[in-house]
């Protein structure tokens, strides 16, 4: 996500604590925040993707998802 979208998430929040936020204004927050969340989580998935964990003799296991959940 890039700097400027954080950044206006940032006054959107600011300018929310001194007076209520316009119905355009909660749209676009709103809008942002969305965004924000899914580039973590997609960040958050790929980095899982590449992990592996390495047992005591050396041997890589890929990180499979949790059953039953």
């Amino acid at each position: 996500m890039e700097q400027k979208k954080i950044d206006r998430i940032n006054e959107l929040a600011r300018i929310a604590k001194s007076r209520p936020l316009t119905e355009t204004e909660t749209r676009e927050r709103d809008l942002l925040r969305r965004e924000y969340i899914d580039s973590v989580v997609g960040s958050l998935k790929g980095q899982l993707d590449n992990t592996y964990i390495v047992d005591s003799q050396g041997n890589r296991t890929k990180l499979r998802k949790k059953e039953g959940k």
